[in-house]
């Protein structure tokens, strides 16, 4: 992007001394915001003031913000009082996108405890593996999960207190539905939280192992809910329009509520004094519904739910009038998303896309607008509260341009992972600096993530980066779904293999399909063994997809010739 980009005076106008969105210099060099909260429970204190705003919408009933107040101090009093909790215990939340979640995330917050939110679809013998690493003092579930918790806490000499939303308690819990009534005249419980204490233990997707606790202090955590505030204020800046005027969101946002990328869009919402639009599961033809009847300004989730919303848009001849943003997250875009927005609605959607990880608390970085449309390719810039290094093998910093390990440092980092000091050590460079594991290029300071070191293919010398065949797959108009991966090869030591789900009714074969990489990248890209399906591809529950499930199968397709 041009040095003389609008968007870079306004980025200096809100980061001026004095400016909300100052950034100062911590003991290790890296950047921290001068202003706004430093705990959580300051945070969510500042929602009180929007009263009676809807805050969450949901089929199974809705909260203002008074309520969800009243009834998050609530339960936050009955760990304290009834339950004899204290800051630091451990607090798991384990439920769908209920309305609850966000009161017992926020209830914990209140009383000081580390909220361990748990992916919703694992099964018991995942779900056990993590509460025997973070070894809780509560736990917040549905009805759903209740059987996958209910045999670990049967073999606790003393288990611990189990709240049960959405379904019967059982033998071992207690329904919040009977727990009395919140009375909205009494705050949360009087505990004091430091900006240096564990606020999170988020864990991982676990897509290339087990999955690991990745620890985010307050401080953190509220550094994360900043960054999607700058990146609102400098959107709306790049429009021509006064930050924090007009109404307020209503935001239909489809991640699942325990992973990061549904944070970031939920602290833009509820700064914002903006509702939240929450569906128990996803479906492209209801979204459309609640679209309409909500008139949701703002999308959020996936790449592949975006898509699907897009194509029964289409096939309803829906056009969205309402909408204004279309963000998507938690996996990578495929380039020809935005090209699809733009030829169907105009400029009037904005879209945006970003980069963030569990370490890093959420998204760090933002790509909207004019800049996407421009550089679709790209996942932006970093808020400020955030550096970027590219480094080179030896954590040298490499020229612009030049591809290398992406490095960060900055507030919403997370401290490290949960008894896992190893991986903490290997995870940290000198000065702050954490290796994501993802490789990029930096241009103009825009930056792009070209794949992860792991999904890297080295085939006879030459780096295939899978994110790039699988862009050019997507582009193909028979293709629903693309993953790209290496195989063994006795003389070349990785080939480039692919397994792609085809539309229904789709005929497209391997021939045409490496035909059609051939024609857009070199050769040595180009798959040599396509596996071509009809039923969807393994993806967890953040859109991503299972590649070690894939590559057995991909694996005998290459043994087989």
């Amino acid at each position: 992007m041009p040095n003389n980009d609008p968007l870079r005076a306004a980025e200096a106008a809100l980061t001026a001394p004095g400016a909300p969105f100052e950034v100062v210099r911590g003991e290790d060099g890296g950047p921290l915001y001068a202003t706004g909260p430093r705990t959580l429970r300051e945070f969510v204190e500042a929602t009180w003031a929007y009263g009676a705003r809807p805050f969450l919408v949901a089929e199974s009933g809705t909260y203002t913000y008074g309520e969800f107040f009243a009834a998050a101090c609530a339960l936050a009093r009955r760990f304290a009082d009834v339950h004899g909790l204290v800051p630091g215990d451990r607090a798991v939340i384990a439920m769908r996108n209920h309305p609850e979640w966000q009161v017992a995330f926020w209830a914990a917050q209140l009383a000081g405890l580390v909220a361990v939110p748990l992916n919703a679809w694992w099964t018991e013998a995942e779900v056990a593996y993590a509460l025997d690493d973070c070894t809780p003092r509560v736990l917040l579930v549905d009805g759903e999960r209740l059987p996958r918790v209910e045999p670990w806490v049967a073999g606790r000499e003393e288990p611990p207190p189990v709240v049960v939303f959405h379904g019967d308690a059982g033998e071992w819990g207690e329904a919040y539905e009977g727990i009395r009534a919140a009375d909205p005249l009494l705050g949360p419980p009087d505990v004091d939280v430091r900006p240096e204490d564990d606020a999170t233990i988020i864990y991982t997707s676990g897509t290339t192992g087990r999955p690991k606790g990745a620890v985010a202090t307050h401080l953190a955590q509220t550094g994360a809910a900043t960054h999607p505030r700058f990146h609102a204020a400098l959107s709306a800046l790049g429009r021509g329009r006064i930050p924090g005027q007009g109404p307020a969101p209503v935001s239909l946002m489809t991640f699942p509520f325990f992973h990061v990328a549904a944070f970031t869009a939920l602290y833009s919402v509820m700064a914002a004094g903006g509702t939240l639009v929450v569906m128990r599961k996803w479906d492209a033809g209801r979204a459309l519904a609640l679209i309409r009847e909500h008139r949701v300004t703002h999308y959020a989730g996936v790449p592949t739910t975006a898509l699907q919303l897009l194509d029964a848009a289409e096939a309803a001849g829906d056009g969205l009038e309402s909408l204004a943003m279309l963000n998507t997250g938690g996996a990578a875009a495929p380039a020809g998303l935005v090209a699809r927005l733009t030829a169907g609605y105009g400029e009037r959607v904005e879209p945006r896309n970003g980069y963030g990880l569990t370490e890093t608390s959420g998204g760090v970085m933002a790509n909207f607008g004019a800049s996407y449309r421009a550089d679709p390719g790209s996942v932006g810039r970093p808020a400020p509260g955030t550096d970027v290094r590219v480094a080179g093998p030896q954590g040298q910093p490499l020229p612009e341009g030049e591809v290398g390990e992406l490095w960060l440092r900055g507030q919403s980092l997370f401290r490290g992972y949960w008894n896992d000091p190893d991986a903490t050590a290997r995870a940290f460079a000198d000065g702050g600096w954490f290796r994501t594991g993802d490789l990029a290029t930096v241009r103009d300071g825009r930056v792009a993530v070209v794949d992860r070191i792991k999904d890297m293919v080295v085939r006879g010398g030459e780096n295939v980066y899978c994110a790039e065949v699988e862009s050019v797959l997507h582009d193909h108009p028979d293709l629903l779904d693309a993953a790209v991966l290496g195989v063994e090869h006795p003389v070349l030591g990785e080939e480039v293999a692919a397994v792609v789900q085809r539309r229904p009714g789709a005929t497209a074969g391997a021939d045409e399909l490496r035909a059609h990489v051939g024609g857009r990248l070199a050769a040595f890209k180009v798959p040599a063994h396509v596996l071509v399906r009809d039923e969807p591809l393994p993806r967890n529950a953040t859109g991503k997809v299972l590649k070690r499930e894939l590559r057995t199968e991909a694996g005998r397709l290459a043994g087989g010739g």
